[in-house]
């Protein structure tokens, strides 16, 4: 097993691309924190993982509140020990707004949710890492990180912002032993999108398809593993090809 009692906290765990990591980890032998805004949903994972014999924690958190998120740290040390792995998943999406059409209130909402809570988490575990001399932070950006037309205003700017935060602190963290990457996800399928994409075409995609939650699961196994120890300040695409046409 890859993660063996490895401890991590995964962000947004309660559905999609956050579940999907949740399950994958803990069968790779982590102890999981399922933290999510739905406690309800991340029990439900929770007990998912351990009838298949694994080990998890589900923890209520508004990623916005830096109480929320402290405890949460807090309950996952308490509980399993020293934090190895945080998967900064929890993300909104603005559903392609432009700017003339996008509120302040709903900038600072995404910016609030889709980077400020990465920054607020990541120098909430760093400080034990670097004590420690090791740690992984795995970052979820999007496509919409690297190309303007897959998201609107709001979101395409933050995961602009969570694609140079990842670089950023792992230029200065990485020689402490920390390892950060980020996957950049194109169009995934999973229960939230499975409607929208029912009308979406595929043919922009080279892989002429679109992305499952688990695949981008087993890429975030990867860069959480010693499989990927060469690899800090990766922006990895998982995208079907459609950022190199």
């Amino acid at each position: 097993m890859r993660l063996q009692d490895k401890v991590a906290i995964i962000t947004g765990a309660a559905s999609g691309m956050g579940k999907a990591e949740a399950i994958r980890f803990a069968k790779e032998g982590a102890k999981v924190v399922v933290a999510d805004l739905n406690l309800e949903g991340a029990e439900a994972v929770v007990q998912e993982i351990k009838n298949d014999g694994g080990q998890a924690l589900a923890v209520k958190v508004n990623v916005t509140l830096e109480t929320d998120l402290e405890n949460m740290v807090k309950t996952a040390v308490d509980t399993f020990g020293p934090i190895d792995i945080v998967v900064n998943n929890a993300g909104i999406f603005d559903k392609y707004t432009n700017s003339l059409e996008t509120t302040e209130e709903q900038w600072d909402l995404i910016f609030d949710i889709n980077i400020k809570a990465i920054f607020k988490l990541t120098n909430l575990v760093l400080p034990a890492m670097i004590e420690r001399g090791k740690g992984t932070i795995v970052n979820i950006a999007s496509i919409a990180g690297l190309v303007a037309q897959m998201g609107g205003a709001a979101y395409t700017a933050s995961k602009h912002a969570v694609v140079g935060y990842t670089k950023h602190i792992a230029a200065v963290y990485s020689s402490k032993g920390i390892k950060i990457n980020a996957i950049a996800p194109g169009t995934i399928r999973t229960p939230l999108t499975e409607e929208m994409l029912k009308t979406r075409p595929t043919n922009k995609i080279p892989l002429d398809r679109f992305g499952n939650d688990y695949e981008v699961a087993e890429l975030a196994v990867f860069l959480a593993s010693d499989d990927s120890q060469f690899m800090s300040g990766a922006i990895v695409p998982i995208d079907g090809g459609y950022t190199i046409v």
